[in-house]
């Protein structure tokens, strides 16, 4: 069999990996001392525990399985490199998760968010390939296990601590930083475009057919969690289609997704949406492969795992998770 071969990690992406990282980083310190945020001091410390913990030996066993050497071997940067995206998950999960006091469903969570990308994958012209958001995958997945004793964070806490003015400006500077990455390093300003007009789209359906106020589904459009979601969790590329078309037809169909579970009364849709959505291409995806078509679009190698780059429509696209 042949060893799976291991893509180059280029300056451009390593970039993008620490620039994500720092980003989160920086707002799970200023969210706890200044924001509001609500979780105990130690849920980060946490969950980066685990998360480095998991990632170190689940590579470490896959290499030995496929006989390869461990992407983070060879030297500390490279340890660095491959920590990144174990990084971004942990805090993405113990800053939206809630649990009160309770740690262990943020262990949980980050446990199925790394275990999920070793686990959920499908190999795609050679490469190893998993669909899923790993962080929106171990929130989902801790919101329907753990359902009556973690919530998702409550909206306020992002802003709770601070005056009017920042009330405007946080969210203003966190969707221009998001913008700028995802258009710049990304490739994924489509796949933006075409969530916010379904989202739209949504909310004026659900008026028209279900008498919905449409002021109030649009309202949660101006919110730091809608925000973060639409810039740093639903756009990630490596578990997102890189072709434009492909992009227009994710974003609309975890808006439409989204609207169905709120005419159904299930809370925490932006989720459950996308962990859907992740679901129906992973399947998809899976189907065409067995008959020979490779998967749902050309697959370049370096879309197959974290630290590679490619490109799409003409721009550079680095998956970053």
């Amino acid at each position: 069999m042949a060893q799976p071969t291991i893509p180059n990690r280029t300056p451009k992406g390593i970039t993008a990996l620490r620039r994500f990282a720092l980003s989160i980083t920086v707002f799970t310190v200023v969210g706890h001392l200044f924001l509001g945020f609500e979780q105990a001091y130690l849920t980060p410390v946490v969950a980066l525990l685990t998360a480095y913990a998991l990632s170190l030996l689940l590579e470490w066993v896959d290499a030995r399985g496929h006989g390869r050497p461990v992407r983070y071997g060879g030297s500390s940067g490279n340890l660095v490199t491959f920590l990144l995206p174990a990084h971004i998950a942990a805090l993405a999960c113990a800053m939206l998760l809630y649990g009160n006091q309770r740690l262990l469903p943020t262990v949980f969570a980050v446990t199925v968010a790394i275990c999920g990308k070793y686990v959920l994958r499908l190999r795609i012209g050679g490469q190893p390939r998993h669909l899923f958001n790993p962080s929106n995958l171990g929130i989902s997945a801790t919101l329907v296990l753990f359902s009556t004793s973690v919530a998702i964070a409550p909206p306020y806490e992002f802003t709770e601590n601070v005056g009017s003015v920042v009330d405007w400006v946080l969210p203003g500077a966190i969707l221009v930083a998001g913008s700028m990455i995802n258009g710049k390093l990304t490739g994924r300003m489509p796949l933006i475009a075409a969530w916010v007009g379904g989202f739209v789209l949504q909310a004026v359906l659900r008026a028209l057919l279900f008498g919905h106020a449409p002021a109030s589904a649009l309202l949660t459009m101006t919110g730091v969690a809608f925000i973060l979601f639409t810039n740093y969790m639903i756009t990630d590329p490596g578990t997102t289609p890189g072709r434009p078309r492909d992009q227009v037809v994710f974003g609309l169909a975890t808006a439409l997704v989204y609207g169905a579970l709120v005419v159904a009364g299930i809370t925490f849709g932006l989720f459950y949406a996308l962990t859907i959505v992740c679901a129906g291409r992973f399947v998809l995806t899976w189907v065409r492969s067995l008959r020979g078509a490779g998967g749902t679009e050309p697959v370049r190698p370096a879309e197959a795992t974290v630290p590679a780059v490619a490109t799409t429509g003409g721009r550079t696209a680095v998956p970053v998770r």
